[in-house]
């Protein structure tokens, strides 16, 4: 016997050692499932905790990312307009140079084409053979200064052509350059997008497990109901746990009710031991309505009165997300007496507890097992909870060595864009140069080294000034 002090009046009493073992029985559950669920919560706070600032700094990387591509892209883009605007002034300043000196050789020809009209008039008497001497001479200088014009015209234009050619192929490559980049920095937001949500699902997975632990912990039931998942787990026992156990369903309704199934159990004398009435339910055996749990307790009262057990139990798998049931065995004495709910991985034990409380000499052994059994439990969890935070750091570790790769690509698609800007500012400088030499090509350039021209040119000059005279 063990005397107990009550704590609010301060009575001492005694209690029995089956009663004692019961309340150490009830402490000990609890505070198992409150240690449990505390560590559970803490895994999920964790979890979020985790969840929240990867998913921040990876927003704040891409944002960063993204802004500096964005500018960046619109800068070369910019510039590539400002390049096509300069070269179409270019195109446009050479043609023009190119047309106003060939303006000019037009305006010189017909000069030279009227003063040997009005020289030929003056002296056509006196100067008959010499001029058609000088007449041959002069056009055979117009041929040449034809053959020549239309040679500075097209040299002018494969000039042009050549020139174009190059700056829109350069263009055309600088648009592939910016397209070739836009599509690396979306193809790489959505690879680190796509790494860190199967991340977290992963995460959200683990945690999930970790939350079915209580009500499912070793409960395996695809394609069985509840009843004969209870009845399969108590005979794979039977022989060795409960060889001299009655454990059948309950068949006799002749009092108007019956319940599921009937445990009872004696010792070698024959003397029963311990009986109780048990009731299965299952969450989906329940399609229309959803019970609680509550709605069957009186009629499996009733039905333990009837059929003379001891206790009553219902194994149940309604109110799946209940605190109260999910914490394991549910003592509802204040209802009805020794009543009690559990979820069907508590079905052996719950058989074993009451057996155990009627058999003073197996109380200590079967308390040490079960002591064990929770300490197993527990680092079990604990293991899991490292392993857990083990595999994120080491998922989060590579996913930020990957995104640290895409900058580097990203980096190295800038460089190559720096190369083709410099490469148009090339073209800028070679078109400029043309230009330059275009402007200045002049009459007297173009007879250098020609005195024949040269000459002609200066009979025309000299000619214009005897005719004002």
């Amino acid at each position: 016997m063990h005397e107990i002090i009550c704590p609010h009046c301060g009575k001492a009493f005694k209690i029995d050692e089956a009663g004692y073992a019961d309340i150490v029985k009830q402490v000990r559950d609890k505070e198992f499932d409150k240690q449990l669920h505390e560590r559970l919560e803490l895994a999920e706070q964790d979890k979020r905790n985790a969840v929240e600032l990867a998913q921040a700094k990876i927003a704040g990387e891409l944002q960063k990312v993204a802004t500096a591509k964005d500018t960046e892209i619109q800068g070369l883009k910019a510039r590539l307009d400002a390049e096509e605007v300069a070269r179409k002034l270019a195109v446009s300043e050479a043609l023009g140079t190119v047309q106003k000196e060939r303006d000019a050789l037009l305006n010189e020809l017909a000069q030279a084409r009227q003063e040997k009209e009005s020289t030929a008039r003056l002296a056509e008497a006196k100067r008959l053979g010499e001029l058609q001497k000088s007449e041959a001479t002069k056009d055979a200088q117009i041929q040449d200064l034809k053959a020549r014009l239309d040679a500075i015209a097209l040299t002018q234009k494969i000039a042009i052509t050549e020139a174009l050619g190059t700056v829109e192929k350069e263009r055309d490559e600088l648009k592939s350059g910016l397209e070739r980049a836009a599509l690396e920095k979306q193809l790489a937001e959505q690879s680190l997008k796509d790494k860190y949500e199967t991340q977290i699902k992963d995460r959200d997975d683990a945690i999930e497990r970790l939350r079915d632990m209580k009500a499912r912990l070793s409960t395996k039931m695809v394609g069985e109901t509840l009843e004969q998942h209870c009845e399969t787990e108590f005979n794979r026992i039977r022989a060795t746990a409960f060889p001299r156990a009655y454990f059948e369903k309950d068949n006799d309704a002749r009092t108007g009710s019956k319940g599921d199934y009937i445990f009872r159990d004696a010792d070698e004398a024959g003397t029963e031991i311990v009986s109780i009435m048990f009731e299965m339910k299952n969450e989906s055996d329940l399609t229309a309505t959803k019970n609680r749990n509550e709605d069957f307790l009186k009629e499996l009262d009733k039905d333990r009165n009837e059929k003379g057990c001891e206790y009553a139990v219902l194994v149940s798998l309604l109110e799946p997300d209940s605190e109260l049931y999910n914490t394991g065995i549910v003592d509802l004495f204040y209802r009805y007496p020794k009543m009690y709910v559990v979820r069907p991985q508590f079905f052996i034990p719950i058989i074993t507890l009451l057996r155990n409380a009627a058999m003073n000499a197996l109380k200590y052994k079967t308390e040490l097992a079960l002591v064990r059994a929770q300490n197993i439990d527990i680092t079990n969890f604990e293991n899991e909870l490292e392993t857990f935070k083990t595999g994120f750091a080491r998922n989060f570790d590579l996913a930020s060595r990957r995104f640290q790769t895409a900058i580097d690509e990203i980096d190295k698609s800038i460089d190559h864009l720096q190369k083709t800007k410099e490469a148009l500012l090339g073209t800028d400088r070679n078109l400029r140069l043309a230009n330059d030499k275009a402007q200045d090509v002049t009459i007297k350039r173009l007879t250098r080294g020609n005195p024949t021209m040269a000459g002609k040119f200066g009979e025309v000059k000299t000619g214009d000034g005897s005719g004002e005279g």
